[in-house]
Parts: structure tokens; sequence; C-alpha cells
């Protein structure tokens, strides 16, 4: 086999077989026997209901390209793939690599084939993270993991109760790999990244001991590698090349977003009791501003994307009233347009929202009242949107927003750009994101005004400007309850969305989960210890335990939100990392101790930047948690007792959540003040 050397590129060669090399890695190994790259063609049928897919794929045929060609040429190679000797039909690999990186981009007159399957090198006890926002598993060994936007499922595991009950009245249980946002990228222990350039469905299969199977539903664009020193420079490597999310407005940092609604009225009352009870309160986040709708999944909104005034009387002056007290006021938006409002009456006008096959106006059922899609494809109608969200949102004077959904785009739309809706569904949540980034920055509002998401793909981390978990069972569930994000946060800053949360308390009341006072208290103290707290009603209020239910859980609420403002210095330098170098905020242990095995199977604690680890409780009844610790000089933030390392079981009551800084910390007088100036009171109730 003769070997052709270029900066770090090898290419071995003899006749159709090669070897591709980086930097010492092996990560293409074809030969006839065992080809590298196969081609197909397949029949898929895909069912949406309320955001949740059902795709069942039939292939009707596979096979591999056996036989190729290889040469060398000024900038690189190519290497030429055929079924047999005698084929007219061929697929060409051009391979380039440049400071690190390794590009193949695909050329051929096999783009008629629509499935596309490539194995990468893998060694056995190779581990592999990403794929975007995960919230079952962060080390990806032995599953596969189908990469198409969607509803995540109520309850995420076929297994438990919840799940079995969202099948059977909803078609929404879910399953592991079901998520808002998901990535054609994973990362390997092997120090490298990999990312397929392509919108299509895609499916990773990682149960292979000897190679990683990357499908994808066409001939994708372009195949690219990069190696990196550790984790931390694998992440800026590829957010180089995805894009980073900026800085977070000042005011982030001054308390909790409290989720509330109901009126005006009522949301002052609220406010009044936050504040006397010494909540620092940076936002409140209300929902329902444009009004509502009550449906049998709960309390929904109003998607007609205006002030109610008949709900809010008088919103525009208290905007005012409760900016003068430092108190930023947040509401909602989603890329869709309900049937019965003004803004779908003027959409049908100008022709704006994406067609069916027939040229009729496609209406999706959200639950209960149907909706239009305004068409993203069409410049005329993004252009619209985002002076929709300038006028109605921006200059109305909110400061923030969910920007919700982005997952909705049926298959079997039609669009104005003419792609097929196959290929357009995974990019839709980036160019939903891209609205509104661009609605704020032509607003000159970019450091003053925040958005936050749920779904995404490759590109929104430029254009999210806050990822959030979504909507989580209220419950303790490993899947969907508060044990979920945390591997959701660190599996999407992996891939390049380093600002993440979650609804405080989680969302979902269905089946039998009702939020109990516990569940809230834990999650309470978990948000303190990310970049942002912002607490939700959940989507059926009365049958969920709320901040304000009693003086207990307001108390430890404001004891919360104060221990988080305090940690503002440090989490302000933490974000600034993550916009300059795309590190997140919240890392897996392996980011910071990449010479401890153990790190990198550990996916219910994290790092909060390089001197917090932290482990948050998320069983029922614990009065004590076992907590692994890398060897390291660490102080208990909440007792001052040091530790070296290794498993430790420390005391856990509600409101101490385990939680240890790095004694040789340059912040370590700023975490030992917050044990002096937020001692617990008195042992709290958990009913």
């Amino acid at each position: 086999m003769s070997t052709n050397v270029q900066e770090g590129l090898n290419v071995h060669v003899k006749e159709n077989e090669f070897k591709i090399e980086v930097e010492g890695r092996t990560l293409l190994h074809h030969t006839q026997s065992s080809p590298c790259i196969y081609v197909g063609l397949g029949k898929e049928k895909v069912e949406m209901y309320r955001g949740n897919y059902d795709i069942e794929d039939y292939v009707e045929e596979r096979f591999g390209l056996r036989y190729a060609k290889v040469e060398e040429e000024e900038t690189g190679f190519t290497i030429q793939l055929k079924r047999s000797p005698e084929d007219t039909d061929h697929l060409t690999m051009h391979v380039n690599y440049e400071n690190q990186n390794l590009k193949i981009d695909f050329s051929g007159n096999y783009d008629h084939y629509n499935r596309f399957w490539i194995r990468i090198v893998a060694e056995q006890e190779e581990k592999v993270y990403g794929c975007g926002e995960q919230m079952s598993h962060l080390n990806l060994r032995g599953k596969n993991f189908p990469l198409w936007t969607s509803e995540p499922g109520v309850g995420r595991n076929k297994k438990t109760y919840t799940t079995w009950q969202a099948d059977l009245h909803d078609k929404a249980g879910g399953d592991y790999y079901h998520t808002n946002y998901p990535q054609p990228t994973y990362l390997s222990t092997q120090l490298y990244f990999c990312h397929i350039n392509t919108t299509a469905y895609a499916d990773f299969d990682f149960r292979n001991d000897l190679f990683h199977e990357l499908q994808v539903w066409e001939v994708p664009q372009q195949l690219m590698f990069e190696c990196g020193n550790d984790f931390k420079d694998l992440v800026s490597r590829l957010t180089k090349h995805l894009g980073r999310q900026p800085e977070l407005p000042e005011w982030v940092y001054d308390g909790i977003w409290l989720g509330m609604q109901g009126g005006t009225e009522a949301v002052q009352t609220k406010i009044d009791r936050a504040i006397e009870k010494g909540i620092k309160l940076g936002a409140v986040w209300v929902q329902d501003w444009q009004g509502k709708r009550v449906t049998s999944f709960g309390r929904r909104l109003n998607w007609d994307w205006k002030w109610d005034e008949n709900e809010y009387p008088q919103l525009d002056e208290k905007l005012k009233e409760w900016k003068a007290q430092g108190i930023q006021f947040l509401g909602y938006i989603n890329p869709y347009v309900i049937l019965d409002g003004a803004l779908y009456k003027e959409a049908i006008e100008q022709d704006y929202l994406v067609h069916n096959q027939a040229d009729e106006v496609y209406l999706v059922d959200f639950g209960e009242f149907d909706c239009g899609i305004v068409d993203l494809t069409n410049p005329a109608a993004f252009a619209w949107y985002k002076e929709v969200i300038q006028k109605n949102l921006i200059d109305f004077g909110l400061d923030g927003w969910m920007a919700d959904f982005g997952e909705y785009l049926p298959t079997d739309a039609k669009l104005y750009n003419g792609e097929p809706a196959m290929l357009m569904h995974n990019a839709w949540p980036m160019l939903w994101a891209k609205v509104n980034y661009e609605a704020i920055e032509e607003a000159g509002k970019l450091d003053d005004i925040i958005y936050f998401m749920r779904a995404g793909y490759t590109g929104s981390q430029k254009y999210c400007r806050l990822l959030w978990a979504g909507d989580q069972s209220v419950n303790w569930d490993l899947d969907d309850g508060i044990a979920s994000v945390i591997p959701a946060a660190l599996s999407a800053g992996l891939t390049g969305n380093g600002l993440h949360h979650s609804d405080i308390g989680g969302y979902t009341n269905l089946h039998g989960n009702k939020r109990t006072k516990e569940l809230l208290l834990r999650w309470v103290e978990l948000s303190a210890f990310t970049p942002v707290m912002r607490s939700h009603e959940g989507n059926r209020p009365t049958d969920s335990f709320q901040y304000d239910h009693d003086d207990e859980t307001i108390e430890s609420f404001a004891r919360m939100t104060n221990i988080h403002v305090e940690l503002s210095p440090y989490l302000k330098e933490l974000v600034k990392v993550n916009a300059e170098k795309g590190i997140p905020v919240q890392r897996p242990l392996f980011m910071e101790y990449k010479d401890d095995s153990k790190t990198y199977d550990i996916q219910y604690q994290y790092m909060l930047g390089e001197d917090l680890l932290v482990a948050p409780v998320y069983e029922e009844a614990k009065e004590a948690w076992t907590v692994y610790l890398p060897e390291d000089d660490w102080v208990h933030l909440w007792s001052g007792a040091e530790y070296q390392g290794g498993t430790v079981e420390v005391e856990a009551p509600i409101g101490e959540p385990p939680v240890f800084y790095r004694k040789a910390s340059k912040y370590y007088d700023l975490f030992s003040n917050i044990r002096h100036n937020h001692p617990i009171k008195n042992n709290i109730t958990k009913r």
C-alpha cells in the first residue's frame, strides 16, 4: 500500500482500497470487501400529529461502492467510487485538508439515489457525544439517533406509564432520541468532530464496535472532520464554522424571570408580593400578553401576535412603570398564525403562508385550533414577519420573548423556494431563529433584547440567543423530568449552544403528573446554577404547585435568586467565553478533567465553568446525595468542608444542592461569601 502525505493528511492507497488518516487518526478505511460508502433507494412514510412524527422507511435497494480509484491533486485527493468497474455511475469524493480540517465534497451521478451511508472507523472503547440536544443520553455509544426536529414527546421512554398514556391518548409518547434540536454532528474521544452538511433526515448509528454508520436521506453536500487538542478546542473549532451565540444583555443578570399570567392586575399583584418577599426580579415573563384560549390540554395562547387590551388593560403604561423599577417584560410568539386572527387575514392577502400540494393554504392542527405557517422561504413573507416582531413586540416595549416552536413543517408542504419539505423541515427552526435575530438586529437592540427557543438545527448557533430545554414533564422521570435538562444542556453545549436553561418546575402536567412543592424547589435550586433562571406556571397552572403557593416556597425562591445574582460576575465571564470561543457555560466534567476516565460517562453532574461542580438532586425524598469529584482540591459550597476527589456523600437538604468549588479558583471569595450570606433559616417542608 502506497502512502500519500499532505500536511497531516495521510492517504494510503492500493488497488480498490484506501485509508484516510488525519493527525494520526484513521477516519475512513475502504476495502473491496468492506466499502466505507453505500448508496441506495428508499421510500419513507411520514405521518405528523401535532408535531409528533411517525417515520417509517422501506429500503428498496442498498449496495456498496466497492471499487475505488484514488488520484492525488495539488490541493488534495479525488476518490472515484463505483459499484462495479463497468458501472457508468460514480460518486466522487473531493478530499481537501487544511489547518486540521478535513472536508470531503461529493459529486457525480449517484444523486438520483436518495439513501446514503458512510462508515467512520471506530475504536471499541471510544465514546461519542453531540447530535444536537439529547435529553436521555450524553454518551451516545451503543445506540442510534434519528435526527429530525419534532416534539420530543411526553415521557420519552416507552417503558414508563406516562409515555404509554401519552401514546394511547395523544400519539405523543416519544422515545429517547426525540428532540426539538437535532444536529448531524458528533464529537469523539478520539478528539475529532464530524459534521455532515445536510438538512435531510439522518440517522447516526453508534452501535457497532468497529465503525459509526451515518445514514442520510440524500447524497450530502459535504462531510467535515476536524481534530483538536481537547474538547474545549474541538467545540471552539466547531463553533468557528457554525457560528457563536452573542453575549446576553446586562439586565439578564438582575434576577429571575418569573412566569406569570392572568391579566394586568394579577401580574401587578404577583410582582408586589415577589418584591416584598425579597425575590431578585429581573423580568416578568407573561406568555398570555396577547390573550389566551382554553383547550382540553390546558391554558393555551391566542396566536395573533399583538397586545390584548381586554386581557391586559393599561399594559403599555405598566411596561414603563416596571422598567423604571428594573423589571423587564417578556412575551411570547411563534411562526404560526391562527385561522381567525388579523395576522392570518393579512398573510392570506399577501400569499405569505405555506401551501399544500393542491396550492391551498396548509392548515396545521395545534391542538383544537388550526393555524397557517408563515413561509420563511419567501423573502417577502420573511421580511413581513420581521416587521410583525418589530412593530408588535419591539416597538410596543417588550424586552424579550419565547420564540416557540419551529418543528411543525409538514413533509408534504409546498414551499415558495421550490425545495422539498423533507429537506426544509430540519432547516425550519434555523430560519425561525434568523427571523428573530434580524428583527432585533435591524432595530439596533441586540444588546437590549433577548429571546429564547427550544427548536434548532445546524446554523441556529449564531441566531439562537438562548436555548431552553422544552416541555419537560412535571415529575422525576429520568428521560422527561428534572434530570433530563442536565444532559440536554451538556449535549447542546458540545454542539455549539452554550447558553441553556429550563422551565423551573417543568411544563407538561398530563396523565396524572402534578407538580409537587418538592419538585419545584429542587428545580429552582438547580436553575440557580445555570446562565438564566426562568419559571413557568405549566400547561395547567391550577394543578401545579407554584412559587407563591406558600411563604416557605416564595422565600426559597428569594434565597436562590439572590444566590444566582451574587454569582453574576462569574456567570458573565462564562457567557463572554462562550461568545468569544464557543466554550459552553455548563460543561461535561471531562471538558475540565480530560485525564479522568470516570468523567466521560457522568451525565447528571456538570461543571459550571471551570470552577464550580454541580450535582443536582433529581430524585424524590432525598436528604443526602452521592457525588463524584475529580482529583482536585474542592470546597463544599454550603458547609465549607474540603475534599480532594473521589466518590463522596454529602447532606443535600432542599436549598443546598450538592455544589463544590475549586479551592484554587480566583472566585474563591465570591463562592465562600455565598455560604455566609445565604444560610438556610429552617428546614423546608416538602408538601
